[in-house]
């Protein structure tokens, strides 16, 4: 008997579509009936590779093999999922399979998923496309009723493939070449760049660009408090002629740019009365719209800190392991139009009833009464806003399923609880307000404040928030005509700040709406919806701007290295646009979706990439560094060998009378101009933090000009000679900080680390030492002063992880053998704990590793490293 192969993007979704067609027997991983065999891809199978006879295996990051724009591409499995692979080309292969049906997500991705297997399974059998907004039993039968031609999707095909191979050829090619450029002088220096990647990266360093030119102005607001016959209020002068912040982005109705002016104004007001003119109006705030991955991510990492990566995984585990969520990678906000019986079916389960035992009743009972208010009221009815099927792409909105929560870790139950939250609130009434507006008019100078009453909480009730107790800024009454006294007036000083920096939160958003501001509008139509990279993939291009130290993180914000702005000044000198600007991705946008309509041809894109790609090479062959342009300085300090002037290039800083010059990067750091002066000053620098070894492991080092006046590492430890003796160490002109904590002897600052006066030198019978940085933290000698003396540092506050590269607070502390480790800040419990008396209490604090496993000999600062 014949039957057809349906293949789909997810093991879930092959089980759900076996349970709405029925009749399936499970195999270990297919099922089949008498109709159909059914089996899933895992996301993505195979990935692109250069064909064998077309790869360079040696010198491939040289100039001399670039381009590589092979005339076709391999296809190579992804070894994690080899297995899968295999089983779907043995069920291919089948005689008596005689068609396929694409079951894969309703996508560009998923159709690339499918075209790559029967690609590498060469497949000649028909093919028939599944195409699925709805995983509703009856939608899935429906769909099995209008299966789409194979050649109905070839133009979708062809954009998926077209955009897969486009990314490869940008990526390694930019990639290689950039590489190449920066490793001209000596060393391997990897610089990757990307579609997407890159113009991410653009987005953070201009910010930060903008933020380290900022210069603050000052300015002044005056506040009046005034007196009428309920009590009193305050009220902020306005300019009534303000015409908004067109022309400076700092300007507010409220703000005065002239001290003089302002104390004119509190002279001209001060104890005179005042007449009050109010209006009132009705406000009505919808609910927010169900989460996507995008947005889900921004309010997690905005309300726990939690990064987009770390999001991604609690819901995906949300969703495959616990099976409470629905699918989290997506980028819709909208549900299916025939999801009313399934959402009333969920609604029901977050009431509690019938839902048997082992489930968190805690949750659930935070949830019930907002699911039987939703269910009693008949508030699930068809709405454009939550069921719309032109809202919905691959995958809808992320929503509660049928099953109900157990066993969830903490985290996952605060992103449970989120995604909860936001879906009952999505069925209740807009939240209704009363804002009052008064205007206090003082010698005809107005003084504006505002008032806000919730009157009816609505969607707010879900989040805690009632009627009760709600108000904000909830004015005192003024009767009719009533005459207010000016009691005080307070002109306050302020200045403007700069741009925030981005967080993981606010950059998701920026991706999101990249290109929004794109002048073309077929390029801006392009871009729309889609912003930079995917729901998917924004967390994991994050991920690698951190991982190639592009980027890291301090608290919740996220700061580029020197070695960003280092590339975004090559790829601006070099001219290679493309890669930093959204426009790139908006014009690939355009022309895959004419792709899709059959308006363009796939051989046509991509021989437009080919030239693109060729374009980029040329330029990085076309410079060296010296002669690439930048926004370069000058030093003040002059050239400690003959007193000329230093410039900074690309690459260096270069005295422009001699051959002196000292690197920009040196062991994978990039210095800072201010650095620079100052080892040009004091001939020493440090110590400094975030250097890597060969091997790719962090160190920290002074760093400080020799004889020659070239720079070398010094780790400030005793060095043996080449005969093997120790120096000695003269600690004469040093004061001591303290007793040490295993001998009693004398500790002294030396070089990188506190050490025992008798750690060091000929005859050592000590070895206490603790380093002067330790996590990225500076300790001052005071705090080691302090740490001898009493036996703990003060609170300090800027550690960062080695393992999550996250800021913790901690003291340091001295052991009873004398070494040094953590104390954890003490936190209040939420709930009293029950404790065992007869168990031991556990000690917050944690000893550091041996701060004498440190480098111990002075190197050359070698640029190549």
């Amino acid at each position: 008997m014949s039957k057809k192969l349906i293949i789909t993007e997810k093991p879930s979704v092959a089980a759900d579509l076996a349970r709405a067609l029925g009749g399936f027997v499970r195999h270990e991983d297919y099922f089949e009936n008498d109709d159909y065999v059914l089996s899933s891809a895992i996301g993505h199978l195979l990935e692109l590779a250069c064909p064998e006879e077309y790869e360079v295996k040696r010198g491939k990051w040289s100039f001399v093999h670039l381009p590589v724009i092979p005339p076709h591409f391999t296809l190579q499995p992804i070894a994690k999922t080899e297995s899968r692979l295999k089983l779907l080309v043995r069920l291919i292969k089948r005689k008596d399979v005689v068609s396929l049906v694409n079951a894969c997500d309703a996508g560009r991705e998923g159709e690339l998923i499918f075209n790559y297997i029967t690609q590498h399974a060469a497949n000649g059998k028909p093919v028939e496309r599944l195409w699925l907004q709805s995983m509703t039993p009856q939608a899935i039968k429906e769909g099995f009723t209008r299966l789409r031609s194979g050649a109905e999707m070839r133009g979708l095909g062809d954009a998926a493939v077209c955009r897969s191979e486009s990314d490869w050829l940008v990526g390694i090619n930019g990639t290689r070449a950039m590489t190449a450029f920066n490793s001209k002088t000596g060393g391997f220096h990897l610089t990757t760049v990307g579609r997407v990647q890159t113009p991410t990266l653009a987005l953070i360093v201009e910010r930060e660009d903008r933020i380290r030119k900022f210069k603050p102005r000052p300015y002044w607001e005056l506040e009046g408090i005034f007196l009428c016959g309920a009590g009193e209020y305050r009220g902020k002068w306005f300019d009534e002629k303000f015409k908004g912040k067109d022309e400076d982005e700092h300007a507010r109705a409220d703000r005065l740019w002239d001290e003089a002016r302002g104390m004119l104004l509190q002279q001209k007001c001060a104890g005179r009365m005042g007449e009050v003119r109010e209006e009132s109006k009705s406000s009505t705030q919808l609910s927010p719209l169900l989460f996507d991955l995008t947005s889900l991510q921004r309010e997690a990492n905005g309300r726990f800190g939690f990064s987009a990566k770390a999001t991604l995984g609690l819901a995906q585990a949300l969703y495959e392991k616990h099976k409470v969520l629905t699918y989290p990678r997506t980028d819709s906000r909208a549900l299916p139009e025939d999801y009313l019986p399934t959402v009333n079916s969920t609604l029901a389960m977050l009431t509690g009833e019938g839902v048997g035992k082992g489930h968190d009743e805690a949750a659930l009972a935070r949830y019930a009464p907002f699911a039987r208010q939703i269910l009693a009221s008949n508030w699930v009815v068809p709405n454009k806003r939550i069921f719309n099927n032109a809202k919905i792409s691959d995958h809808f909105a992320i929503i509660p399923t049928l099953q109900a929560p157990k066993h969830l870790s903490e985290p996952e139950s605060k992103l449970y609880d989120m995604v909860v939250k936001r879906f009952l609130a999505v069925f209740y009434p807009a939240a209704e307000s009363l804002i009052t507006t008064r205007i206090t008019r003082v010698e005809s100078e107005p003084f504006k404040t505002e008032g806000k009453v919730l009157v009816n909480p609505g969607w707010l009730a879900v989040y805690g928030r009632d009627a009760q107790g709600a108000d904000e800024g909830n004015l005192v009454a003024v009767a009719p005509n009533e005459q207010v006294k000016t009691e005080e007036l307070v002109l306050s000083a302020h200045q403007t700040k700069p741009p925030a920096r981005y967080s993981e939160a606010s950059l998701l958003t920026a991706m999101e709406g990249a290109g929004k501001a794109m002048d073309d509008e077929e390029l801006r139509a392009a871009m729309a919806g889609r912003g930079l990279g995917t729901p998917a993939t924004r967390a994991q291009i994050i991920e690698n701007l951190l991982t190639e130290q592009y980027l890291f993180r301090e608290g919740r914000e996220l700061l580029p290295t020197a070695k960003a702005f280092s590339l975004m000044t090559l790829l601006n000198g070099l001219g290679i646009r493309e890669l930093t600007a959204p426009e790139l991705t908006g014009e690939w946008e355009w022309k895959l979706a004419r792709m899709e309509r059959g308006e363009m041809s796939r051989s046509e894109f991509m021989k437009e990439i080919a030239a693109m790609t060729q374009h980029i090479v040329d330029r990085a062959k076309s410079y060296d560094s010296d002669s690439i342009p930048g926004d370069f300085g000058e030093l003040s300090t002059p050239c400690p060998k003959c007193g000329g002037l230093i410039k900074e290039t690309y690459k260096k800083f270069q005295c422009q009378a001699c051959e002196f010059a000292l690197w920009k990067i040196v062991a994978g750091r990039q210095f800072e101009s201010s650095e620079i002066e100052k080892l040009l000053t004091e001939r020493r620098v440090g110590p400094l933090s975030g250097f890597r070894n060969k091997m790719g492991r962090t160190f920290n080092a002074i760093v400080q000009l020799n004889a020659e006046n070239a720079p070398e590492f010094d780790f400030g430890q005793s060095t043996a000679g080449d005969d093997g003796t120790v120096d000695e160490v003269d600690f004469s002109q040093s004061e001591s900080l303290g007793a040490c904590p295993k001998c009693a002897a004398r500790v002294f600052a030396h070089g990188m680390a506190y050490v025992c006066e008798k750690s060091v030198g000929p005859g050592r019978s000590c070895d206490f030492r603790s380093g002067t940085i330790i996590l990225q933290q500076t300790v001052e000698p005071e705090q080691m002063q302090k740490l001898l003396e009493t036996g703990r540092t003060d609170l300090l506050r800027n550690f960062i992880s080695a393992r999550t590269r996250r800021k913790f607070s901690a003291y340091l502390v001295r052991g009873a053998d004398g070494k040094v480790g953590f104390e954890f800040e003490k936190r209040e419990p939420k709930t009293a704990a029950k404790t065992s008396r007869s168990a031991p209490a556990k000690s917050n604090t944690t000893t550091l590793p041996d701060a004498a496993a440190v480098p111990t000999r002075r190197r050359k600062a070698d640029p190549a490293t």
